[in-house]
């Protein structure tokens, strides 16, 4: 059974274009859907199961019908990751799991009146669990908010979805040395920096990063406009890949 992860949305909380810029890349966007960016985001296919990864774009009740997939998986509870809830949560129908870190704040009052959302699937760093076969473990990352990463695993495939992240903390470093995925989809605002910035990565540091992890295929994304004007005009080192918004990933 293979492993199916589609990025639906690989900006950051401006987006690209960026409302108001006229840079080149929010100007080759507005021209070329193809370049535009929604908020960070995917969706996980296994075992006829779906996952939705985080919740940020607006219109999920318009792009998933209820039933059609099984639960939520959020990273954190920043408004950009969980802003489509709060629609959905108005529906009618069964309850829908939400999977995400313990955090007791939450997102404005989706905890107070959670309607249809069921947030007591609470989880904990190293602490592997299952959905529907997949193998989840969520990892801790660096962001200002209490924000989780997941490693997703199959019997025959190995993914790491690491999003919101300014590098890595150790733990979760030395944990994804040993269990090397075969992809690693990452946080990379910037062009490369002399330090790391504050609440995402740049490209340096991914660099630095993935020469202890040694994944072969990493893919970029939570990418912003100012990013994407670099890479207009950078190439990317080998085995890095800016993602985009659609892009399909499949494990056998």
């Amino acid at each position: 059974m293979s492993l199916t992860l589609t990025l639906s949305g690989t900006g950051g909380a401006q987006g690209v274009p960026a409302w108001g810029c006229h840079c080149p890349a929010c100007t080759r966007a507005r021209r070329a859907p193809q370049f535009r960016r929604q908020a960070c985001s995917g969706v996980v296919k296994f075992n006829d199961a779906v996952t939705l990864l985080d919740a940020g774009l607006h219109d999920l009740t318009e792009r998933w019908p209820a039933g059609s997939f099984q639960q939520f998986l959020l990273t954190h509870y920043h408004m950009d990751h969980v802003q489509g809830l709060f629609p959905l949560r108005w529906g009618v129908g069964e309850k829908v799991p939400v999977y995400g870190p313990p955090d007791e704040q939450g997102c404005d009052d989706l905890f107070k009146h959670p309607g249809l959302l069921d947030f007591s699937h609470t989880v904990e760093p190293f602490v592997v669990f299952d959905l529907q076969g997949l193998q989840v473990t969520p990892v801790p990352l660096q962001h200002s908010k209490l924000t989780f990463g997941y490693l997703l695993e199959t019997p025959h495939s190995r993914v790491a979805w690491l999003s919101d992240t300014a590098g890595l903390p150790e733990k979760t470093l030395t944990f994804l040395s040993s269990n090397r995925p075969q992809v690693m989809v990452i946080d990379c605002s910037h062009a490369p920096q002399e330090h790391t910035p504050r609440n995402h990565s740049d490209l340096a540091t991914i660099q630095a990063l993935n020469e202890r992890i040694r994944c072969p295929r990493v893919i970029l994304t939570h990418i912003s406009h100012q990013f994407d004007e670099w890479m207009m005009h950078h190439l990317l080192p080998a085995g890095i890949e800016a993602g985009y918004d659609g892009l399909e990933i499949t494990l056998d």
